[in-house]
């Protein structure tokens, strides 16, 4: 599954599951664009590895909330790699709050950031893609999208929004060439869930038919099937890496 001659751009791309895909997508050949927004030494460590395995890397600071920062980074990547055909966005994040003590900011800095930051980065990429007749669109959902949670108000409808952004660019985009599909993880071994404690930890688990969480290079692989040419004929869909969570 060669993406060589490919440029990708990972949102989130510093560490994690971002991060894992941004390597990935490295190792398969594609020239990657790493965006972040706190983060420099990690992004900047990422770059390092890629470039040391032999691969081509940029990282571009960048909150993908901000429309025209977004158009700016995609020009960046473009005049460094090359334009954009596999966007991945990866950006995001998570607060913990009952939806009676949430405050509308709170809502909505994950709302944005989340779903909002797969837009604007959509439309940054978008008509590059539809003039080349080629694009790949990777939205990074989440079980929690699919089955909702707890505590979780703003970051479960940032995600299942982003399963509808997710196919309704697949139909706008479908007669250009450009496929767009989601990727649902469940539950994976990012620093978030290493720091839980041991019971909370138990719970999760039980929740997993396999029996262990995912790691980022399992998102990572599906990442990689989706942005090769081998998934041409697939739009539209979310792909659960989870477990069996979601059956």
């Amino acid at each position: 599954m060669t993406l060589a001659g490919r440029t990708a751009l990972v949102t989130g791309g510093s560490r994690g599951i971002g991060r894992a895909i941004a390597m990935a997508l490295a190792r398969a050949g594609a020239a990657v664009g790493i965006n972040y927004v706190n983060d420099a030494d990690a992004a900047a460590d990422t770059v390092r590895e890629i470039d040391e395995a032999g691969g081509s890397a940029v990282a571009v600071r960048t909150d993908v909330r901000d429309t025209e920062a977004v158009a700016k980074m995609v020009a960046e990547v473009r005049a460094a790699l090359g334009p954009v055909g596999i966007l991945v966005n990866n950006a995001g994040v998570l607060r913990d709050k009952p939806i009676t003590f949430m405050s509308d900011q709170e809502w909505d800095d994950v709302v944005d950031i989340n779903l909002r930051g797969a837009f604007t980065c959509i439309k940054a990429v978008g008509r590059d893609m539809m003039r080349a007749r080629y694009g790949r669109i990777i939205n990074i959902s989440s079980a929690a999208g699919i089955t909702g949670d707890a505590m979780r108000a703003s970051y479960v409808a940032a995600k299942a929004g982003m399963i509808g952004l997710t196919k309704a660019a697949a139909r706008e985009f479908a007669t250009s060439g450009v496929t767009a599909n989601a990727i649902a993880p469940g539950v994976i071994e990012t620093d978030m869930i290493k720091a839980l404690s041991d019971a909370k930890r138990a719970a999760l688990l039980e929740r997993v038919p396999l029996g262990h969480f995912g790691e980022p290079d399992d998102v990572a692989r599906a990442a990689i099937f989706l942005a090769s040419d081998r998934s041409g004929y697939i739009t539209g869909q979310v792909l659960s890496v989870d477990g069996g969570m979601v059956m």
